[in-house]
């Protein structure tokens, strides 16, 4: 008996190959759309300054801060809020959203008053998230 005889290869999953390339084919053109429909924001939601709080566990949680312009020296903003609200906190450098400030427990009004005092930023621009 001869293998050559039994006839051409037969792949099993050739055709979920195809469906795989036709969704990622669907997957690129809606980045693309998203990406641009990115570009479209308004310039006052992309000015904004977000607060946010996130929970971590059982009742530790943190505040994040992002949108602050990247000119700013993040460094000296993050010393001055540790000093006067006795919290830790740290620079957390993301690939989309920039320099993001992190800072232990719940400080979104302490950190709003703050930015607010120091004209950092404008109050109309400052959003604050989460239920409180």
């Amino acid at each position: 008996m001869d293998i050559t005889n039994l006839g051409g290869v037969n792949d099993p999953f050739a055709a979920l190959d195809l469906e795989d390339e036709k969704k990622e084919k669907k997957k690129k053109k809606k980045k693309e759309a998203e990406g641009e429909g990115a570009d479209s924001l308004t310039k006052k939601e992309a000015d904004a300054v977000h607060i946010r709080v996130q929970q971590r566990n059982g009742r530790k949680c943190i505040t994040t801060v992002q949108g602050l312009d990247q000119n700013l020296d993040f460094k000296k903003i993050l010393k001055a809020v540790k000093k006067a609200e006795c919290c830790n906190g740290t620079v957390v450098e993301d690939e989309t959203m920039g320099n993001v400030l992190q800072f232990q427990g719940d400080q979104r009004e302490a950190i709003k008053t703050f930015l607010e005092n120091m004209e950092i930023v404008d109050k109309s621009s400052i959003k604050v998230h989460g239920a409180g």
